[in-house]
């Protein structure tokens, strides 16, 4: 009997392991990933996405030391007035996104990255904090100052198109000192896509929110982690999940 392919549930994203490149090189990173599965961007709360909706691609992967995402972000007009780190990114231009919760724990990690390569790094205790954050107009409690993940960023605007490579120590990812595979997290990749003269930006997630608030975890999809024997493997096509 053929399964059900359900498009609105949260995806499984399988993370491989992946062989040594150099995380500068653009071309060595694209196919560093390929046996990734990509999950992409969708406007979940709308019936239809915005006339200005411009996709976003992104898979993940692994090495014992660090978790890797890498997106790629269609992009009209790339641009960000964020001049630092710990900026409110999403407010100043062009912003990825990365959402992590390690399977079983309550807390769960917000990473942003702007086309600059400007840096967000937010720990949240548990799911109601992000509220307390919103009640009171300001997340700096919850920012980490810390060095919690690293990124490279790639603009090609001749291409429409830019892109980011983030590396996520297993430390602050999960609590461990090595990532193995099986392990799991709870996931989610949104954008905030500025266009000059466009007066709210167009965002998106690869979450089929059924509202647009990036928060809501019964909504992220699982990312797993598996061993380099299983890399040819993969099965598991973009955006569906099994019933």
């Amino acid at each position: 009997m053929t399964k059900k392919i359900i498009a609105t549930q949260p995806p499984l994203a399988i993370g491989p392991e992946l062989r040594a490149f150099d995380p500068d090189d653009l071309a060595e990173v694209r196919l560093a990933f390929e046996a990734a599965t990509p999950v992409s961007s969708r406007q979940g709360w709308r019936a239809k996405p915005e006339p200005d909706f411009a996709p976003m691609t992104v898979r993940s992967g692994w090495r014992p030391g660090e978790l890797f995402v890498f997106a790629e972000l269609t992009d009209a007009d790339i641009f960000t007035r964020a001049t630092g780190h710990h900026q409110r990114l999403w407010e100043l231009g062009d912003t990825f996104e990365i959402f992590l919760q390690f399977a079983g724990q309550e807390s769960y990690l917000e990473l942003q990255v702007a086309p600059n390569n400007r840096r967000l790094q937010l720990r949240y205790p548990n799911p109601a904090a992000v509220e307390r954050a919103r009640a009171l107009g300001s997340a700096g409690e919850f920012m980490v100052r810390g060095k919690t993940f690293r990124s490279r960023v790639w603009l090609r605007a001749k291409e429409a198109k830019w892109f980011v490579l983030a590396q996520i120590p297993a430390r602050p990812a999960c609590g461990k000192t090595r990532l193995r595979p099986g392990l799991e997290w709870r996931f989610s990749f949104s954008r905030y896509d500025y266009t000059r003269g466009r007066m709210a930006p167009v965002i998106s997630s690869t979450s089929p929110h059924v509202q647009a608030d990036f928060h809501r975890q019964p909504e992220w999809g699982v990312l797993r982690l598996v061993s380099s024997a299983h890399r040819t493997a993969i099965l598991i096509q973009p955006n569906e999940s099994i019933a």
